[in-house]
Formats: structure tokens, C-alpha cells, sequence
């Protein structure tokens, strides 16, 4: 992950709270917040919003952001997700730049855009809704068999005509 963009901003550490999980997830949290609840990032055109009912105090899609897991009940939390908590807004700030390949694609029969910054081994995924775009999940991708497959589903996405526009209307739920 050499050469990182001046843009993307430093992680935030587990250390730089002295080991203090409590006071971890607070200043990870306060990035949240301040990215995503204080203001909201804009990608092509509309505002990323997120779950809001809470759990534990914090917004449900803050905890999708920062822990792990299949079984919404007994997910965990994932130090490198947490390091990574300021990144989400700026790749999505900076969805244009040629590194971060952006596509959508189809999963539980839905509709999904993949935000994927290959060099930082991050990714970001978004669905979109009638007037917004919904921030489901952020983490990062180092497994080759993960970064091999996304390469295969971008190439694959690449190769799909853009649907003509209907009467010139745009949504984020439009797919092109």
C-alpha cells in the first residue's frame, strides 16, 4: 500500500488511544459521526445516507462499517475496518479519481454500486434508493482470491452496454 493519494487520511490506531478499546471506538465513532451524521458526502449527485436505528447507543450502519460477520447478532469488530473509518467519505469524495474502479453490481437480487480503491485495498459498497444513496458497508480486501474476484465482476461490468436514459429523469436507483 505504497504511494497512498495525499487525499486519503491517516488511520485511526488502536495505540493512539493508549490500548483503550472504550476510547477507541469513541474517536472512531467521532469520524462517523462527523462524515456521515454532521454532514454527508454526495456521490453522483445524491447524498449517502445511512441506518440510523441505533444498537448499543450508535448507528446501525456504523457498526456495519467497523465489525464483521454473516449473523447480524454476533458480528465482531474488525481492528483493520476501525483504522480505516475515515476513508469511507473520502473514496467516495473521490470516486472519480482512475484508481478507484466503480461499478455496479447485482446482490440479494438488488442493485449495488462497488467503490473499489485496489491500491489501498479498500472497498466501499452503496445501494441506491429513490432520491439518496444508502452506505451499506466499508472494509478492506486483502485476500487475492477477494481482489481476484472483484477484478473478474469489474471487468465483467465493463463489458454491459449503458442503458439509454428514460425521459432524461435520474435517480440513484437509475442504473446508469
Amino acid at each position: 500500500m505504497s504511494n497512498l493519494p495525499d487525499w486519503l487520511p491517516n488511520l485511526i490506531l488502536l495505540e493512539d488511544c493508549n490500548g483503550n478499546w472504550q476510547q477507541y471506538e469513541d474517536a472512531v465513532y467521532a469520524r462517523f459521526h462527523s462524515d456521515f451524521i454532521v454532514s454527508r458526502p454526495v456521490f453522483e449527485g445524491f447524498s449517502i445516507h445511512i441506518t440510523k436505528n441505533l444498537i448499543r447507543g450508535k448507528e446501525r450502519g456504523f457498526w456495519h462499517c467497523i465489525q464483521e460477520g454473516r449473523v447480524e447478532e454476533d458480528r465482531t469488530p474488525d481492528l483493520r475496518r476501525c483504522e480505516r473509518i475515515g476513508w469511507i467519505r473520502t473514496v467516495i469524495e473521490n470516486a472519480n479519481d482512475p484508481k478507484i474502479r466503480t461499478w455496479s453490481n447485482e446482490r440479494k437480487s438488488k442493485t449495488r454500486r462497488v467503490l473499489w480503491f485496489e491500491d489501498a485495498e479498500f472497498l466501499v459498497v452503496l445501494e441506491p434508493r429513490r432520491s439518496c444513496w444508502m452506505l451499506l458497508t466499508a472494509y478492506p480486501v486483502t485476500l487475492q482470491r477477494r481482489k481476484t474476484k472483484l477484478l473478474a465482476e469489474f471487468t465483467q461490468a465493463q463489458k454491459k452496454p449503458t442503458p439509454p436514459k428514460q425521459d432524461g429523469v435520474r435517480t440513484p436507483s437509475t442504473p446508469w
